[in-house]
């Protein structure tokens, strides 16, 4: 079945650029803080990444130590073939690194602004959810 969906021309109430003018002067101060693309594509991809449950619980494994992938497989529950697949992804977007010792390789968060992210964002979970069972209460 065909839905009509309404024109925003012919919506009164809807913002358009013959009924709103453009402030300039916030345009103009605005302009220096607005993301370029490219670093909005670079962010967009990183989000995109951690987008995922099983790579979430693997930086959230990272963040409190280094661990191998044998380590980071028995923790996730995750075969090793997945958390290999899923770390040559963080590898590849530097959010992970690692290093060798002997055969073993040993990975954990690339730097601290990846810790502090992922601190940040846990943190920020955490709030949210006490505010709203306090409001449920």
């Amino acid at each position: 079945m065909n839905q009509h969906k309404p024109d925003s021309r012919n919506n009164p109430d809807a913002p358009n650029c013959n009924t709103h003018l453009v402030n300039l002067e916030n345009v103009r101060s605005s302009r220096s803080q607005i993301l370029p693309t490219a670093k909005a594509q670079q962010i967009s991809e990183v989000l995109g990444l951690l987008a995922d449950t099983n790579r979430l619980r693997l930086i959230s494994a990272l963040a409190s130590q280094e661990l191998c992938v044998c380590d980071l497989a028995a923790l996730t529950k995750m075969s090793e073939s997945a958390v290999c697949h899923q770390l040559r992804l963080l590898k590849a977007m530097r959010l992970v690194s690692y290093r060798r010792e002997g055969r073993k390789v040993y990975y954990s968060l690339a730097d601290s602004h990846i810790t502090n992210l992922y601190h940040f964002l846990v943190e920020n979970l955490h709030e949210s959810n006490d505010e709203t069972l306090t409001k449920m209460v």
